[in-house]
């Protein structure tokens, strides 16, 4: 069985400032926990081992010194799209690359914050799909059912979360991707305003469809985590105001007002809400009202934002494609999107930008009435591992859409959502619904969640760790 679990980010750093443990003694702890079940839940595509043990021996000395900062010496995760000095950023794909020579400026911050990144996460290659499998590394398992994707592309983050290896990881979200697995590993995911944690070094990301984002157990450890790497580098093309998202936990909401929407954006693929995803966000709806918030169904004025996002999205991966050393191993898929991204890459991807500033006066319209929206996250509960990697290009997108067709507009807008548990669904699956709202509205959208949090006490469950370690990797 896997070595205990990790406490929570902010109770870690309490008890490392207390002295209650020691860096290294909790570095040891999580690495226990992260061979004990690699084989099995596969969450890792790199750990860090020698690098973590000697960088939380640095952080015993700064303790001892007197020194204090927000997660000094706590390890944490990132996803493999980030980069780590000295670690190749793989993202998913087959191949050699080489060591960074700096870290990114999401990493950057969170080492300045004290962090100890124990390692780099499993994600799907350069991230493209709701799933964490591939040749270059095997699947990663859900925690709370082996048989059953995390989700992704933030799988690896999430799992690792979930199953209690460490506090919290930082993911990434161009179409769902960390409020997707949050969902289906019942987890806390926040994707933030664009640009407020940094992509750097890369000014934006997939054509600025691509935040960084958090994921922990907790609405207070995802929202310490987003102040702990938030920030901007001089180059980054995407800067808002600073905002201290951990002081709305615990604070008020006031009397919201909210929409429920239920159908999904219309894409040309069909889409339809599992009835028993629906049953757990209307249940969720009815805890809100119960709280003393109106709850009223109303649907965004989406229309075909699709045509925006598609050429943002295929443009964004011909430009990862790039920079892969040996495009050869690139899955079909991979190859293909890429060749439809270097045919979209001038009018149309000018014309998709340039559609963003009518989306938002168009769906920004809803927030008149409503100060949040409440959506499902997934039309579907996780699927089982292998249903979707052996795919060709349509049959992927016929599954990813049919299972995940709620997440993807906020990415277009680059406005901020923050996944909820909302319960389990047969085979006691994970699902969960997301809480969306315009643009720098995090204190508010965090607010409502740890509001529900308090009422709802989702994060007092575990999943059972013989799914986790008695399941094989592949």
């Amino acid at each position: 069985m896997a070595p205990d679990r990790a406490h929570g980010l902010a109770e870690s750093a309490r008890s490392l400032a207390d002295g209650e443990v020691t860096a290294r003694e909790m570095a040891e702890r999580t690495l226990a926990r992260i061979e004990a079940t690699q084989p099995s839940l596969n969450a890792f595509r790199l750990v860090r081992a020698e690098a973590a043990l000697a960088e939380a021996d640095a952080a015993d000395k700064k303790l001892a010194a007197g020194v204090r900062l927000p997660l000094l010496g706590v390890p944490v995760a990132v996803k493999d799209d980030m980069d780590v000095a000295g670690e190749p950023t793989a993202f998913g794909c087959r191949g050699e690359f080489p060591a960074q020579t700096e870290d990114g400026e999401a990493v950057r911050r969170l080492r300045a914050a004290g962090a100890i990144v124990i390692g780099k996460t499993n994600t799907c290659e350069l991230g493209q799909w709701p799933f964490t499998e591939g040749p270059a590394f095997g699947a990663t398992r859900n925690p709370w059912h082996a048989d059953h994707t995390p989700g992704g592309s933030s799988g690896g983050s999430a799992a690792a979360v979930a199953a209690g290896l460490v506090p919290a990881a930082l993911g990434s979200d161009g179409a769902g991707s960390v409020r997707i697995p949050a969902s289906w590993t019942h987890l806390i995911g926040i994707k933030p305003q664009r640009g407020r944690i940094s992509t750097w070094p890369r000014p934006e990301s997939f054509q600025g469809i691509t935040v960084n984002g958090t994921l922990a157990r907790t609405v207070a450890d995802a929202a310490l985590l987003l102040d702990s790497a938030s920030g901007n580098h001089q180059g980054d093309l995407h800067r808002p105001l600073s905002l201290r998202v951990s002081d709305a936990v615990g604070r008020d909401p006031g009397r919201l007002r909210i929409a429920l929407s239920l159908k999904p954006p219309f894409t040309a693929l069909p889409a339809r809400l599992d009835p028993a995803v629906r049953e757990r966000v209307l249940a969720l709806a009815e805890r809100l009202a119960a709280l003393g918030h109106v709850v009223e169904e109303a649907e965004p004025r989406y229309g075909q934002i699709g045509l925006s996002f598609i050429p943002r999205a295929t443009v964004g991966l011909a430009e990862r494609v790039r920079d892969v050393p040996q495009q050869d191993l690139l899955d079909r898929r991979t190859r293909d999107a890429a060749r439809l991204g270097r045919v979209l890459g001038g009018a149309p991807l000018r014309v998709a930008r340039r559609a963003e500033a009518t989306l938002h006066r168009r769906i920004g319209a809803l927030f008149e009435t409503y100060d949040v929206l409440l959506a499902p996250t997934t039309a579907a509960p996780p699927p089982l591992i292998g249903s979707m990697v052996n795919l060709n290009g349509l049959g992927t997108d016929r599954a990813m859409i049919a299972a995940c067709p709620f997440a993807w507009p906020w990415n277009v807008l680059g406005w901020p959502g923050v996944n909820v548990p909302a319960g389990f669904v047969g085979d006691a699956l994970p699902v969960g619904a997301q809480l969306l709202g315009p643009a720098n509205s995090e204190p508010l959208l965090v607010s409502l969640a740890a509001q529900l949090e308090a009422d709802l006490r989702w994060h007092e469950l575990w999943p059972p760790h013989a799914t986790v370690v008695d399941s094989p990797a592949v």
